[in-house]
């Protein structure tokens, strides 16, 4: 929660009844200290008999802090002489109660380590708060009535405020960019945006770009966010405190090897695969790391560092870990991502024979998937671990892996869109496979591109990929992918509005898959030569073409093109009989979840609805359709005319 939220939440536990118990907790750095301590001094006249502080070193090198010496502590603070104070911690206990009994105080334990150490030192006046923080969530204060006060990081706003308050707003806003940029180097965390902002204000004509600069470099990140010497003004001493304070080997080499994971977020699969130890061991592993807030919650029952925590795991890992080791734990996580990716293509696309031979590290527990769905889902909910898994593969000079990892992402670009981003995923593809001297692989991904091209609207580009990969293929004497990239030339050239050119190219495509006895090919020919024959008004052909296209993919586990299939003929039969085919194919883009699949029906829909002359219905469609592939980040030649013209 933000800084608001946890005031008003501590605000709420002061006017509830007992016990009036809150543990704020979070991160090294977060703040915790600070909330603590401006509510109570913002609530100092709700507590007359006054405010005690004790600081418990939970995380200091040399221990934390005894309860029995802050109690001694606390009842000095009442006037009671030192020769007048008990020396055990029971005794101490209850004369502490005893004074405290029925007063209006305020009890601030910061950073404390665990219950054992607060409990002593929690009042039993129903009038008074206890506030303890912590970067252990102390579930043993909660399981006892305390309440939950969860720090997370600045809000982007809230950050810049704090960057202002120290170097000042024209400071700032001259050079708004580079602010921008420092709070998200600084991963909205106080203690590093107050680093920052103190070095940047010692330094008043040191330009924020500099900054941002010298923050930029990784490795430099931890080391740049320090004054001086003393602890308590570096990043890097306040997680180093925390790692020291992890109990168990096996922890820390979780901590440090999940520091080397390509990606933001994880579970405990991924996990697992990574540091090579069983799932069942690895989790409860996880939940110490949680509570020990050196990890986050991440949706979808997964886990993730703050940015300056990774970088920190990292560093102990270079330090702690040897190079193979470390090498070893990234070729583990790649390869998880592959073989699970390998699993999801099983599931997806049964049809497509391809061969994920780069995996050297097969999980031990792999992760299987039930249905279509499932499968997609978990695609497109790692797609942006995925982006990063395959740029550490070619900065590991792991080519084959990275290349094959594009590869293993088809599905989703097929079913779910992508568009925007998947040519920079396909082009670092490209990449590996030059890399690896691959000429098939290279090929294959200039076919993937020229595809990523066409769905941007970029036609040039996608026919000069097309022809880049047919030439290899010719050279290779492919005759099925020379089949395939004189397809894709055919599409392009019926995006572009050369309908003769394209059912040309598509006519001699097919009869190639004819002679090749390749029956789904074939019948996707089919389909996309009728898409050409409909624009030249040949209808009745492109009927013939996709009933048998439809025929010859009811044998074939691919809902995606039978459904594709189906929408096409509605459209050419037109009619109550024609919506009626094209609503069905929508239904099963929907229950396969293809946006593209979707707006392809509901482009269709349109066609049927302007030719009955309701204009008004082709425009709601057309506009639905073209808001789901923008979505996607797709575009249509076809689509914009068909909206140009009727905007006329």
């Amino acid at each position: 929660m933000d800084r608001d939220e946890a005031l008003a939440l501590l605000d709420d536990i002061h006017s509830t009844g007992a016990p009036k118990v809150a543990v704020v907790s979070g991160p090294a750095g977060i703040g915790k200290t600070a909330v603590a301590l401006h509510w109570s001094h913002q609530q100092h006249a709700a507590f007359p008999d006054g405010q005690l502080f004790a600081d418990l070193q939970g995380h200091a090198h040399d221990g934390p802090i005894q309860p029995t010496e802050v109690l001694g502590w606390f009842i000095r603070a009442f006037g009671v002489t030192p020769e007048h104070i008990p020396d055990g911690l029971a005794e101490r206990s209850a004369l502490y109660q005893s004074l405290v009994s029925g007063r209006r105080l305020v009890v601030v334990l910061d950073n404390a380590v665990s219950a054992a150490q607060v409990t002593p030192l929690l009042p039993a006046s129903a009038h008074s708060v206890t506030i303890v923080t912590s970067r252990w969530r102390l579930a043993g204060l909660l399981m006892r009535g305390a309440r939950a006060v969860r720090l997370e990081q600045l809000s982007k706003q809230a950050a810049l405020e704090l960057l202002e308050r120290t170097i000042g707003g024209d400071r700032v806003r001259a050079e708004w960019e580079s602010a921008k940029k420092l709070v998200e180097l600084c991963a909205m965390l106080p203690l590093a945006l107050c680093v920052a902002a103190a070095r940047l204000a010692t330094r008043p004509h040191w330009p924020l770009s500099e900054m941002v600069d010298a923050l930029s470099h990784e490795r430099r990140r931890l080391a740049e966010l320090s004054i001086g010497d003393e602890d308590d003004t570096k990043v890097q001493a306040a997680l180093m405190l925390s790692y020291d304070g992890i109990s168990s080997e096996d922890i820390g080499r979780i901590y440090r090897r999940l520091g080397l994971f390509p990606g933001t977020t994880f579970d405990s699969w991924s996990a697992a695969a990574t540091v090579a130890m069983p799932r069942a061991r690895v989790r409860p592993l996880l939940e110490i790391l949680i509570d020990a807030n050196l990890l986050d919650d991440a949706p979808r029952n997964g886990y993730r560092f703050h940015d300056l925590t990774r970088l920190h795991a990292r560093e102990m890992a270079e330090r702690d870990e040897p190079e193979v080791i470390r090498e070893q734990t990234v070729h583990r996580a790649v390869d998880w991502f592959l073989s699970t990716a390998a699993n999801v293509n099983r599931v997806v696309m049964p049809y497509r024979k391809v061969d994920f031979d780069a995996v050297v590290n097969e999980p031990a527990e792999p992760l299987t998937f039930d249905d279509r769905a499932e499968a997609l889902n978990w695609l497109d909910d790692e797609f942006p671990n995925f982006r990063a898994a395959i740029r550490v593969a070619n900065d590991q000079s792991l080519f084959p892996a990275a290349w094959q990892l594009v590869d293993a992402l088809w599905p989703l670009f097929l079913y779910r869109g992508h568009h925007d981003e998947r040519l920079e995923v396909d082009m670092m593809g490209l990449k590996a496979a030059r890399a690896c001297e691959n000429s098939k692989a290279e090929a294959k991904m200039l076919d993937r591109i020229g595809l990523a091209h066409r769905s941007l609207g970029q036609f040039d580009e996608a026919a000069a990929d097309f022809r880049a990969a047919l030439k290899i293929w010719r050279r290779t004497e492919d005759q099925h992918r020379i089949s395939g990239s004189m397809r894709r030339l055919g599409m392009v050239e019926l995006d572009r509005g050369h309908v003769e050119e394209a059912a040309s190219l598509l006519q001699e495509s097919l009869s190639r898959y004819r002679a090749a006895k390749r029956p789904r090919e074939v019948a996707l020919l089919l389909r996309d030569l009728s898409e050409a024959l409909i624009e030249l008004g040949r209808t009745a052909e492109a009927i013939d073409h996709l009933t048998e296209a439809e025929s010859l993919l009811s044998e074939v586990d691919d809902p995606y093109n039978r459904a594709r299939a189906r929408i096409l003929l509605g459209r050419a039969r037109s009619g109550e009989q024609g919506t009626d085919l094209v609503n069905q194919g929508l239904a099963e883009m929907e229950e396969i979840g293809s946006a593209t699949g979707q707006a392809q029906a509901l482009q269709a829909l349109g066609d049927l609805a302007w030719e009955e002359n309701r204009e008004q219905d082709a425009r709601s469609l057309y506009e639905e359709a073209q808001r789901i592939l923008l979505q996607s980040g797709g575009h249509s030649r076809q689509l914009a005319e068909r909206l140009s013209r009727l905007n006329r």
